[in-house]
């Protein structure tokens, strides 16, 4: 077994957020008090319960998303996509402050229902969100860090039509993207497989 220690690296690349993957991605459009939109992408994101449905991503260092949502406690998570994976990766981009990456990325902003972000038109899935919890992370030595975590409420799901076969989302059709390790890695989903639970 090769050994790792992250306070003392010994490989080329910290390998923690490859193996911890390949993960979701939270692509979150967000509005400040002032009616500036913003679109960004985060890998560490993910569901985090089912009743009330909370899905969580955190933002390493105070970016946009992070002081728009502080500010009006409302997000949109979007689907990325395989066809969309270039447009995501276009909202990457550091950009000055105030600068709408749905235009950089030649996306469509829809009105949401119950929050004022908008959606992304273009992608199939959309989540409207209501923050439940902003947690700053700490070390195990009780050392903020600087790192917070976004905790929110969907209060509604837009879901293409296309994706509901009999009642159910086709995970597989929708092409879903996935961020693994390395500079710029991704997949998208491979074969499916069934596992009935244990009685």
């Amino acid at each position: 077994m090769h050994t790792y220690d992250p306070t003392a690296p010994n490989l080329p690349h910290n390998p923690f957020n490859a193996i911890v993957g390949p993960r979701p991605i939270g692509w979150m459009s967000t509005k400040s008090k002032a009616g500036v939109v913003n679109l960004a992408p985060y890998s560490f994101f993910t569901a985090l319960n089912y009743t009330p449905p909370i899905i969580g991503f955190s933002s390493i260092g105070r970016k946009d998303s992070l002081r728009n949502i502080e500010e009006t406690g409302e997000f949109v998570w979007n689907l990325a996509t395989r066809d969309l994976a270039e447009a995501m990766n276009a909202t990457c981009a550091r950009v000055p402050h105030g600068i709408n990456e749905f235009g950089l990325a030649n996306l469509t902003e829809v009105a949401s229902v119950k929050v004022g972000p908008p959606r992304v038109g273009e992608s199939p899935v959309a989540f409207e969100c209501k923050v439940s919890q902003i947690i700053q992370l700490k070390s195990k030595d009780d050392e903020p860090v600087d790192t917070w975590m976004i905790l929110g409420q969907v209060l509604l799901m837009h879901i293409s039509p296309d994706l509901l076969k009999d009642g159910l989302f086709d995970t597989a059709a929708a092409r879903i993207i996935l961020r693994a390790g390395g500079p710029g890695d991704y997949f998208e989903l491979g074969d499916k497989f069934f596992m009935a639970r244990p009685d």
